[in-house]
């Protein structure tokens, strides 16, 4: 199967696109992989038991400790990178910080907070990242929010910038919900009366229009901004469809050799392209088989379920990305049935709508949305 035959899977807002089973050793290993799991199911429990335990022998097993000591070093490691992590402050007119905040499952996840130095501010906005990226990132972003009176919080997922987990694997977006569900709920309690937004971008907006779907966490939010979304992600190659499901249970953590370091571009501001590539936070490794399985999971769920999307949002995307779709934008728009809902089409911009030469406008028009809706929140108020 030549290169050119092959739609390539995207890996969110990594930048990169992951040509799934571009190589025939990869399928050879796919297919020798099943086998086995096929061999372990079918055979009776006595035999399963067996071969589970001559599997579980001491050189394994001192692989396994290895493996988790070299993640457990690479954590730190990326935690201190974070810490450390040049996000241009210094201004008077806000302060910053760095916290860790313990997720769903006892794994801490690092987070940052900018904000007002002086008053309260009139909202707040939540940032959840894109696949692979960082907080960090989003600064001059937050820095522009708190000129405006807005308070920020953002927090690396698990997996990511200096967040618990193997660099760049996600066993779960589901992880990911649930962890922003809980996150928001603690600057809730942190910031009594101040509304909340919150913001996602690329595989982050997936997460986010999933945890809006939420009861408990719609509740909770005036309203929520979605950049590039990764809506209706294809597989990379029909097979992908129907051995993802397994392949990402037998063997999650396995990356696709044969994938596109180089990416395609995502801005186009030659700047802010090397200064994503060159980042140490940002992984650049070909994606892990069940992070994969994961966006396409969360894609086609969200797809099934766009008229039951009833939260207050604002769209944006680029009709010249080639990384996430912004005809899926379009649907969404149309599809959901929110009373108060926006779309803002780029006219030839790429994926990463905030790291564009416009980034400035850009951000200036999800402040002027957020205001539009507070705005209308506060008339709903009077008219009680």
């Amino acid at each position: 199967m030549s290169t050119a035959e092959m739609e390539q899977l995207t890996s969110g807002a990594s930048n990169r696109i992951i040509p799934i089973l571009k190589t025939l050793r990869a399928s050879l290993l796919f297919i020798h992989t099943l086998f086995l799991s096929l061999i372990l199911f079918l055979l009776p429990r006595r035999c399963r038991r067996g071969i589970s335990e001559s599997l579980l022998d001491a050189p394994s097993s001192k692989k396994r400790k290895s493996a988790w000591r070299r993640e457990e070093e690479d954590t730190f490691r990326r935690r201190a990178l974070a810490e450390g992590y040049n996000t241009g402050d210094g201004h008077c007119w806000y302060r910053s910080a760095t916290f860790l905040f313990l997720g769903g499952r006892n794994n801490a996840l690092f987070c940052r907070s900018w904000f007002p130095v002086s008053g309260t501010p009139r909202g707040i906005l939540i940032i959840i990242h894109g696949l692979n990226e960082h907080s960090g990132r989003y600064a001059d972003f937050a820095r522009q929010l708190t000129s405006c009176n807005f308070g920020v919080y953002a927090m690396d997922w698990i997996g990511h910038g200096g967040s618990d987990g193997l660099h760049g694997y996600v066993p779960s977006l589901d992880y990911v919900v649930a962890d922003t569900g809980a996150f928001l709920e603690k600057i809730r309690l942190d910031n009594p009366g101040i509304p909340c937004f919150l913001f996602g971008h690329s595989t982050g907006g997936a997460v986010v229009l999933k945890a809006a779907t939420v009861p408990q966490i719609e509740g909770m939010l005036e309203g929520i901004v979605l950049t590039s979304p990764a809506l209706r992600v294809k597989p990379a190659h029909p097979i992908v469809g129907a051995v993802a499901p397994i392949v990402s249970m037998v063997a999650p953590k396995f990356q696709f050799k044969g994938a596109n370091k180089r990416g395609i571009p995502v801005s186009r501001d030659p700047a802010q392209l090397l200064a994503k590539y060159s980042d140490p936070l940002v992984y650049t490794g070909p994606i892990r088989v069940r992070t994969g399985y994961e966006i396409l999971r969360i894609s086609s769920h969200l797809t099934r379920n766009f008229k039951f999307v009833k939260i207050p949002f604002f769209v944006l995307h680029g009709t010249a990305d080639r990384v996430t779709d912004p005809l899926a934008s379009q649907d969404l728009y149309n599809e959901a049935a929110s009373e108060f809902k926006d779309i803002k089409l780029y006219d030839g911009f790429l994926h990463d709508l905030l790291f564009e030469p416009e980034r400035v406008e850009i951000a200036q028009d999800i402040i002027d949305w957020m205001d539009k809706r507070l705005s209308v929140g506060v008339k709903d108020v009077n008219g009680l």
